[in-house]
C-alpha cells in the first residue's frame, strides 16, 4: 500500500471558536492519538486531504505519513474518524491514530462479488449477509476488497468465512462459520388458480443475520 503524504501544523488554539475560525480558512482541526503517546491536536488542509483521499485507492483506509511543519516530525498514522457537516457535507474533524509499519493493525474491510452466480442465472437472489471483515494485518497489507467468486454457487448454496481465499498475511477476526454470501431462491408468484383453489403455500426461506497527539 503507498502511503501519503500530509504536512499538518500543530495546533495551539482549542475550542468551537478556534475550530470555526480553521474552518472559514479551509482548514480541519485534528487529532493525532494512540502509539503509547499524548495526543497532539494539529490542522490540516481540507483541500489537500480531500485530494489525497479521493486519489489514493485506499480512500480513508490508507496511510498517511503525517509531517510536522516546520520540524523533523513525522509519523505513520491512519484515519480513525471523521465528522462531517450534514449540511455542506464537509469534513469538519480527523481523527487520526499513530501505526507503525511493522506491527498488526485490525481494520474493517468490504466484501466484493466477482461473477455472476450459477442460481442467479437460474432465478435465484444473490444474498449478502455480511457486508463488511473484520481483519488483522500489518498497514502494508491491507487489501482493499475481500474478493469471492460466486461463479460457481447454485441455489441454497453459502460462502462462509472459513471458505474465503484471502490475500497473504490478512487473518479474518470473525466467526468462521458465518455465512458472507448465498443463494436463495426467489419466491413464487402465486398464480390466479392456485389462489383460487387455495392449495399453494408459499415457500418459507430461513436466512441468517448476517467512515491530538504528540507525532
Amino acid at each position: 500500500m503507498a502511503e501519503l503524504t500530509l504536512e499538518v501544523v500543530r495546533r495551539e488554539g482549542t475550542g468551537k471558536e478556534s475550530a470555526g475560525k480553521l474552518r472559514q480558512n479551509g482548514k480541519i482541526p485534528a487529532v493525532v492519538y494512540g502509539g503509547h503517546r499524548e495526543p497532539v491536536a494539529i490542522t490540516v488542509d481540507r483541500k489537500t486531504v480531500s485530494e489525497l483521499i479521493q486519489k489514493s485507492e485506499h480512500g480513508v483506509r490508507s496511510i498517511f505519513l503525517l509531517k510536522m511543519t516546520g520540524s523533523d516530525q513525522q509519523r505513520h498514522a491512519m484515519i480513525k474518524d471523521i465528522q462531517i457537516n450534514p449540511m455542506t457535507r464537509r469534513m469538519t474533524h480527523i481523527d487520526f491514530v499513530r501505526v507503525a509499519m511493522d506491527e498488526k493493525v485490525r481494520v474493517t474491510v468490504p466484501v466484493h462479488t466477482v461473477g455472476t452466480a450459477a442460481g442467479v442465472k437460474d432465478g435465484g437472489i444473490l444474498d449478502f449477509q455480511v457486508r463488511e471483515l473484520h481483519v488483522e494485518c500489518l498497514p502494508n497489507q491491507i487489501p482493499d476488497t475481500i474478493d469471492i467468486d460466486v461463479t460457481s454457487l447454485t441455489g441454497h448454496q453459502y460462502f462462509r468465512i472459513s471458505d474465503l481465499k484471502l490475500p497473504e498475511g490478512v487473518k479474518v477476526l470473525d466467526d468462521p462459520e458465518r455465512v458472507v454470501v448465498g443463494v436463495t431462491h426467489a419466491k413464487a408468484e402465486e398464480t390466479p388458480a392456485e389462489g383460487a383453489a387455495g392449495t399453494a403455500e408459499p415457500e418459507v426461506i430461513k436466512k441468517g443475520k448476517p467512515e491530538e497527539e504528540k507525532k
